[in-house]
């Protein structure tokens, strides 16, 4: 009898290997590390994969790992101390010098930092390229390009992309897809459907949502996997067992707030889109998405994501005024929390970008980027316009 990935995520990763209780929520295990009597034990323990210091192995990465594994549907998942752990780490295991990546030109700020900055150090080569147009994709390959990166929706423009073709261009050149599933998380969309091979997420964000714990995820195969770990370790990247715990605890409810997250978006951005004062609605809901066809054969009912952004003028002493008068929504550097809040791009996630290649990707200093929460869609859509008289 088959059930869906979500109903088997709520009773995954709930055994922990050597413990013969059975509680009802797995505990923290806030050890450094664990211990053996004897020498042979020791080499039981080592040769079995067992736990054993905390950088190594913990219960409750392993158990946090096994949730996420079944929600994106991939082997095997790693858990690091952010998002940013996870990216980087990968990217130091799978690329050498003399290598070539392909990158989504509207890439999160700081993954475009780490390509430019770090990656160019290591004699890894990066090429940003539009991938709205996936011929750019084809034209970019190289012989040595081993990595094709992006996101399944840009931060904060959200540009969807053709997943299923850039994982057919990635494989007819011998080289890895890896797709940043922040944004959408596996409750809306599951990039290993599509032929993705690596995907990443920000626990920090959606899957956690309760804003009170930092993580990371790698979800791929075994094998790449038994590849990364070691790098992890040498890096100091694995996540810590408490915030494990936490993201374990709030990860059992996503499938309940992010469908009402996604729906509450959807009906910000049709009234948004409404407003004399909004220039630019950016959602894959709103019928005018460049893209929209494409939305709704790669996304279900859930939704698509809980994220949108919006352009007013370049008034900063306005937009001051507008995020003054919201009385739910605050301002915060993150996103994917129970409250909703905004954060302005070019002050924020994409302060490095130069402003050229920033409204490029579609970013001026009017845009606002709005994580979206679980209160009342009428109650927000009442709020924001409100606020926007500020702007009359």
């Amino acid at each position: 009898m088959e059930f869906s990935h979500i109903t088997e995520a709520l009773y995954s990763g709930e055994k922990v290997r050597g413990m013969d209780m059975a509680p009802e929520t797995i505990p923290c295990f806030m050890t450094t590390a664990f211990t053996m009597r004897g020498f042979k034990a020791v080499q039981e323990t080592y040769a079995t994969k067992g736990y054993t210091y905390v950088r190594t192995r913990n219960p409750n990465r392993t158990a946090l790992g096994e949730v996420i594994s079944c929600l994106e549907g991939g082997e095997e998942t790693l858990i690091f101390s952010s998002g940013m752990g996870a990216i980087t780490s990968t990217l130091m295991t799978l690329l050498s010098r003399g290598d070539h990546v392909i990158c989504n030109a509207n890439i999160y700020g700081e993954t475009f930092s780490v390509t430019t900055q770090i990656l160019s150090k290591c004699g890894v080569e990066v090429t940003f390229v539009d991938y709205q147009n996936t011929d750019n994709i084809r034209q970019a390959v190289r012989p040595e390009t081993k990595l094709i990166y992006s996101e399944v929706l840009s931060n904060p423009t959200l540009t969807l992309v053709d997943l299923r073709t850039v994982a057919g261009i990635a494989h007819e050149n011998g080289a890895l897809l890896m797709v940043d599933n922040t944004f959408t998380t596996p409750i809306a969309i599951r990039p290993m459907d599509f032929g993705a091979d690596i995907v990443i997420n920000s626990l920090t964000k959606f899957l956690n949502g309760h804003s009170d714990a930092i993580g990371g995820s790698i979800t791929t195969s075994s094998a790449l996997c038994d590849k990364i770990q070691p790098v992890a370790m040498l890096l100091g990247t694995p996540g810590d067992p408490f915030s494990s715990w936490l993201i374990h605890r709030g990860i059992h409810t996503a499938s309940l707030r992010l469908p009402q997250a996604m729906h509450t978006a959807e009906k910000l951005a049709a009234a948004l889109a409404k407003n004399p004062h909004v220039s630019r609605v950016n959602h894959p809901s709103l019928p005018d998405y460049p893209q929209k066809e494409l939305a709704d054969s790669m996304f279900g009912k859930k939704g698509y994501c809980a994220m949108l952004s919006f352009i007013v003028p370049e008034d900063l002493e306005k937009i001051d005024q507008f995020m003054l008068a919201l009385r739910f929504p605050r301002y915060a550097p993150t996103l994917g929390g129970l409250h909703t809040t905004l954060s302005h791009p070019v002050t924020s996630s994409h302060m490095g970008v130069p402003d050229e290649t920033r409204r490029k990707m579609g970013i001026t200093p009017g845009m606002i980027r709005v994580s979206v929460g679980i209160e009342d869609a009428d109650d927000l859509v009442a709020d924001f316009e409100n606020a926007l008289k500020v702007f009359d």
